[in-house]
Formats: C-alpha cells, sequence, structure tokens
C-alpha cells in the first residue's frame, strides 16, 4: 500500500483543507454503497483559521476502493488487519493536509500579529501511518486512531477518538458524529507555531504544545438511481486557547468549519 501512496496523493492534493477520512462516519457511509470502485469529484470549502487567508476552496478528484483487504477513501487507506461484525483493526496510511505556503497568507494581518511573512517558512503536507481500531453495533460506531508522522515533515503524531450514528430517512443517509484530535506537541508546533530557523530570523518564538480540538459534524449520502451517488458533510472543530494564541492564527477566530460537497458514481 506505501508504494501507491505518493500517487494517491497527487490525486488528492488539492483537497488539502479536506479533514481526515479516518473517521467512523466515514465508515458507515461506506457500507452504504456496494460497489467495489467509487469515482467521482468534489469541492471543499474550509474556513481558514490562518491570518489573512479567509476562505480555502479546492475542488477535487473522488476516489474510494473496497476490497476484502484493501481500502482506500478519500485521504486515507490501508489493510483490514482483523474484521468482524462488532470489532475491526485496520492498518492505516492517511495523508496530511495542514499545510500552507506564507503567500497565501495576509501579510497585513500577519504584521498585526507582530510577524513579519518575509521571515516565515512555509509548512509541508505529509502523510501519516498508524493503526484504527473501532467497535460497532446497534448504537453506532467509536473509533480509536493513532498516527505517526511518516514523512519526515512535523515528527509528532496524533490520537483520535470519535463516535457516529446512522440515521436514515427514506433513501438519504445522515450521519452524526463528535469526537476530538489529540495533537503532540511536535505536530501543534510545527502546524502553529513558529520553527527555529524562524525565530533565528528574529520571528517571535511560540510553541503551542499539545493540544486538544473537539469536533463535530454531520455527513450525508444520497442515491442518485442505480449508480449516482451525492455525498455533502459539515464539521466545526473547536480550537483551544494554544492555538488560537498563535501569531499564524487570526485573533477573532474561535474554531475551523469546513464543507464538503460531491458526485460520483459506483462501478
Amino acid at each position: 500500500m506505501l508504494k501507491f501512496f505518493p500517487l494517491a496523493l497527487l490525486f488528492a492534493a488539492p483537497s488539502m483543507a479536506m479533514a481526515q477520512s479516518a473517521t467512523s462516519s466515514g465508515d458507515l457511509l461506506a457500507e452504504e454503497v456496494d460497489d467495489r470502485w467509487d469515482l467521482g469529484l468534489a469541492l471543499s470549502v474550509n474556513d481558514s483559521p490562518y491570518a489573512g487567508e479567509d476562505v480555502r476552496a479546492r475542488p477535487f478528484p473522488l476516489i474510494g476502493y473496497e476490497g476484502e483487504r484493501l481500502f482506500w477513501r478519500g485521504l486515507s487507506g490501508g489493510v483490514h488487519a482483523l474484521r468482524g461484525d462488532v470489532f475491526n483493526l485496520d492498518v492505516i496510511v492517511s495523508g496530511r493536509f495542514d499545510g500552507f505556503d506564507i503567500d497565501d497568507l495576509g501579510r497585513r494581518e500577519l504584521a498585526a500579529n507582530g510577524v513579519d511573512a518575509d521571515l516565515l517558512d512555509d509548512r509541508d503536507d505529509g502523510f501519516d501511518v498508524g493503526l484504527a481500531a473501532s467497535w460497532k453495533g446497534r448504537a453506532g460506531e467509536f473509533k480509536l486512531r493513532a498516527l505517526a508522522d511518516a514523512s519526515d515533515t512535523h515528527d509528532g503524531y496524533e490520537l483520535a477518538a470519535d463516535y457516529a450514528y446512522p440515521v436514515h430517512l427514506g433513501r438519504t443517509t445522515l450521519v452524526p458524529s463528535i469526537g476530538a484530535r489529540w495533537l503532540s506537541k511536535d505536530l501543534a508546533n510545527y502546524y502553529y507555531g513558529t520553527l527555529d530557523s524562524e525565530v533565528a530570523r528574529g520571528v517571535t518564538l511560540y510553541r503551542p504544545g499539545s493540544a486538544v480540538i473537539p469536533q463535530v459534524g454531520v455527513a450525508l449520502l444520497r442515491p442518485l438511481g442505480e449508480k449516482w451517488r451525492l455525498f455533502g458533510s459539515i464539521d466545526y472543530k473547536l480550537l483551544p486557547d494554544e492555538i488560537k494564541d498563535s501569531p499564524l492564527i487570526d485573533p477573532d477566530v474561535s474554531g475551523e468549519a469546513g464543507l464538503k460537497i460531491g458526485i460520483s458514481r459506483g462501478f
């Protein structure tokens, strides 16, 4: 799976604002689809918290595959190590598209935070590997994930937990979810702090340390005929003070909202 990952990232790169896909809501929606392959197009709109960036709107291709052992869903995929009616354990690889180009941020807004944009470095995207364990029953699905940097980008790791419950309204499936992500200090410092190279140029030292990001969301799947499907999702992440106080973040930001909508065909 790892040798195909750079190619998959090439297809997925335009969706850098999209949330991680290895979630309970993603699992439950995947169960609604019988086809092995799923191809389509989508649009991701994200209310960026970074100073002066405002909204990221990116079209991106949808690529999904469900095999007996291998799977790929949006920005993540892997191998089903254990599969059962109640408990599942997956080895996963997942793209991390939290990076940004300094040119996309606002120079005036950064200056208002006391930061000279000319002294900053870009933050790179990367990919993580790890494990995902899920428990599923009539009450929905609960999932735990542990991911570590495999691209030598941030050298950190993430622990995440989420719960989702499917609601069937005729042919439409809604999946509300709630969860939280814990970012290690290396991960949070890379994307929300100032780097050693930047501090050496005169940028103010800021290290948020580890941080917990709660989030809520709802996903939707609606069949359009036999093979076509409409999907969408909205989510909101509540940013903690450690991140909101970063000089890279707009001072009036309290959270981050995202919207995704797309259409795909099964094969």
